[in-house]
């Protein structure tokens, strides 16, 4: 199996030395991987080109963009631009600049993939530094794929027409995945150093967007509302709960298209529902007084 990496990366100098470091000293290097320059104004582009020069497999494109940051929409926009450069590939990831992965991830990754034809997306689990240790990164249910270390088997990434251009876009092709009926894994044994934490510089209007997508995912308002309080439980910040509705009714008003059909739509509330029923009855399981059981 061929795999094609692409790195979004804007000012990313910082980070970019040791996330290449890390795709250098794979057991099984990628077979091709493109680091995207979006719009930097730091060294990134010449860190990037220092290693183009020293490995073949790694290239360097430049993309010209505006200076605003467009959450979820740039980087996904950056990825396609580096998607149209790729060569024949068989897996096909979206990586972050700010990410050091272990020495045997895409050994892992491959024997994944060969050996269970239905997986469609696949990765393992990111840890954030906390004093002298490294812990999960715990915003999201460690089953879920997360943004930063997206891999898809192309058959899968054609089936669910490539990742949608805004926030959300990490979320959605897992459930489209499920949809289409491709099987996910994320792999607990790979721990994957997350440099700069998720949610960095977020903004009261980034998590208006994220009301947004939740629309554009055809949550409905209830599941709306229960994810807003998680997200906002999350960062310790329950105004945020009022900034995520905000914007998901800023959006039926406004009538923004959508990421997903009726159908897609219908699907996702119901594995949702059916995820948030399973913790709940997971939970009183374990209550003090069932604890005999």
């Amino acid at each position: 199996m061929r795999i094609s990496i692409i790195i979004p990366a804007h000012n990313e100098a910082s980070y970019l030395s040791a996330c290449l470091n890390s795709f250098v000293a794979q057991t099984h290097t990628p077979d091709e991987v493109i680091v995207v320059d979006d719009n930097s104004s730091d060294a990134t582009f010449k860190i990037a080109s220092d290693y183009s020069e020293k490995f073949n497999w790694i290239k360097v494109l430049q993309r010209k963009s505006v200076d605003e940051h467009v959450p979820g929409k740039k980087v996904v926009d950056t990825f396609n631009f580096g998607l149209k450069h790729t060569s024949d590939h068989d897996l096909i990831g979206k990586f972050d600049a700010d990410i050091i992965l272990p020495p045997n991830y895409f050994e892992t990754m491959l024997n994944h993939f060969q050996s269970n034809w239905k997986l469609g997306m696949c990765s393992g689990l990111l840890y954030i530094k906390k004093g002298e240790d490294w812990v999960y990164e715990n915003i999201a249910d460690k089953n879920h794929i997360r943004g930063p270390i997206k891999l898809y088997h192309k058959a899968c990434f054609n089936k669910i027409e490539g990742l949608r251009q805004g926030v959300g876009w990490d979320t959605v092709d897992v459930l489209l995945s499920k949809y289409h009926d491709f099987e996910t894994l994320t792999d607990s044994s790979l721990p994957v150093r997350h440099l700069r934490p998720t949610g960095h510089g977020y903004s009261t209007k980034n998590y208006q967007v994220k009301g947004e997508a939740l629309y554009k995912m055809r949550y409905g308002l209830v599941l709306t509302k229960m994810a807003a309080l998680k997200m906002a439980w999350q960062t310790n910040n329950m105004l945020l709960y009022f900034q995520i509705l905000k914007g998901y009714f800023k959006a039926v008003f406004s009538q923004v298209p959508r990421f997903v059909t009726k159908e897609e739509g219908a699907f996702i509330r119901k594995q949702r529902l059916t995820g948030i029923w399973k913790k709940l009855r997971k939970y009183l399981y374990f209550l003090p007084n069932n604890s005999s059981r």
